[in-house]
């Protein structure tokens, strides 16, 4: 085993004995004489200091210095001994210098994401050895490209039971998270002449250019204290909607409006795609059912494991309309593109009952953080009022008109990272524009909490 020699001023770490001390040797001094920790016009021990310091032959040092000054890593000359030479060194020759890693702020209330210290790891790994064990051997093949039977499986079963929705497993496609089935989506209607698709006043940039880059025209739809208002819905192809819990103003698309939506889809052939991205999480009542359930053949249901469990799970479904089920999968690619692991595990943690037993845990935990994030504005911050708390891992928090930016810039002295209301706007959208935060308070660790709630508070109007 190598051991490290101190000599030089540097460490050389040789083999003590055998015929790989030579090529050792040299192999350190060319390692120190290239990084610098041998400067040029370094003068070098003899052959024989070098060699007692190491206990090693006279000839083995004599040869490495030898190699060296051929390489032109030393020079030799009688009188003056040996020396590192003199190089200019390439700049292209040395590693590229680290990029600089902006600080994370010390709190994050940026909505979007669960509290990733909650996923269940014991029982997601007892459902991964169970579903591992009992996976056929054609699951580590390409698969089919709607997804494991198993976990299309168990998906109809668990969205019939706890979101009304009317799943068959031959009509639902598991995609890489909502983005990728988003894609999958504005494929589909392209190939299908589709031009333009209505999505509400406030939602994410990110599913607007999306379908911007499919070829798909964005037309946002008014927007009240109803949710979204589907009147203007006229010769558009699809309409976009979180019609559960709208993102972000956190409210319940209305239940004339959401027959206003079927309606228009029955009667022009339309596609509604239902963006149900945090269904299970209501605290006030009975979670509110899915668009779906009136109308399966003009409703795409989209769900995800990105808030329930983890958005790192890339695992996210489609319910189609029977007629889109074959253009869907051909999109989506000849073979499976979601890990066949991934999917059998969630199909057995579904089966199972841990899904269940994880949604009401986490469920019961965003409540108390709903819960102390409203008192504490109540008695820190009572010009400030939050709206959307009856569902979902975020709250709207309304401020005095012309002060978003203000508290914005308050929010970074505190170390806040925070997200106001105006940048969720659709650029075309015709509204009033509304000051405000958007709070994801399920977001932070347990740890970071308290800390996050106190310097929110800090930096809003008292």
């Amino acid at each position: 085993m190598a051991k490290p020699r101190a000599t030089l001023g540097v460490d050389l770490h040789l083999e003590p004995a055998g015929p790989g001390v030579r090529r050792g040797l040299t192999d350190a001094l060319r390692e120190a004489v290239r990084t610098g920790r041998l400067a040029p016009g370094t003068r070098l021990p003899s052959s024989r200091a070098l060699a007692a310091d190491l206990g090693i032959a006279r000839n083995t040092v004599a040869d490495a210095y030898a190699d060296l000054v051929a390489e032109g890593w030393l020079t030799a000359r009688q009188g003056s001994g040996t020396r590192v030479a003199d190089r200019t060194v390439s700049l292209s020759s040395l590693p590229p210098p680290r990029p600089r890693v902006p600080s994370r702020p010390a709190y994050d209330l940026v909505p979007g994401l669960p509290d990733l210290a909650t996923f269940p790891r014991a029982e997601w790994l007892k459902a991964a050895r169970r579903a591992l064990t009992a996976a056929p051997n054609e699951s580590f093949g390409y698969g089919d490209p709607r997804g494991r039977a198993e976990l299309r499986t168990a998906l109809a079963g668990y969205l019939a039971r706890a979101r009304g929705v009317r799943a068959d497993p031959e009509r639902i496609l598991v995609c890489a998270g909502f983005s990728h089935a988003l894609r999958v989506l504005a494929a589909v209607l392209r190939a299908r002449g589709a031009r333009t698709v209505a999505v509400e006043s406030y939602g994410l940039h990110t599913h607007w250019e999306l379908l911007g880059d499919a070829g798909l025209r964005t037309v946002p739809l008014p927007f009240d204290e109803r949710g979204t208002d589907p009147g203007e819905l006229t010769d558009q192809d699809a309409v976009l909607l979180t019609p559960a819990h709208q993102f972000p103003m956190g409210g319940t698309l209305h239940r004339d409006r959401r027959a206003a939506v079927v309606d228009w889809a029955r009667r022009t052939g339309g596609l509604v795609i239902e963006d149900d991205y945090d269904g299970e999480f209501r605290y006030d009542r009975q979670p509110v059912g899915a668009l779906q359930g009136l109308d399966p053949d003009h409703v795409v249901y989209a769900g995800t494991a990105s808030k329930s469990l983890a958005p790192g799970l890339r695992l996210a479904w489609l319910v189609l309309p029977p007629d889109l089920v074959t253009q869907a999968a051909r999109a989506k690619g000849g073979s499976d593109t979601c890990g066949a692991l991934d999917q059998l595990t969630l199909a057995e943690f579904i089966a199972s009952g841990a899904y269940d037993r994880h949604v009401r845990a986490v469920r019961l935990r965003y409540r108390r953080r709903r819960d102390a994030l409203v008192t504490e504005l109540a008695r820190r911050a009572p010009r400030v009022t939050a709206t959307g708390i009856a569902a979902g891992l975020h709250v709207v928090l309304r401020l005095p008109p012309g002060t978003e930016q203000a508290v914005l810039r308050a929010a970074a002295w505190q170390d806040l990272a925070v997200h106001g209301l105006h940048r969720f706007q659709h650029p075309e959208a015709a509204v009033e524009p509304r000051d405000g935060l958007v709070v994801g308070y399920a977001t932070p660790p347990d740890h970071a909490w308290q800390g996050a709630l106190d310097a929110l508070c800090a930096a809003l109007p008292e």
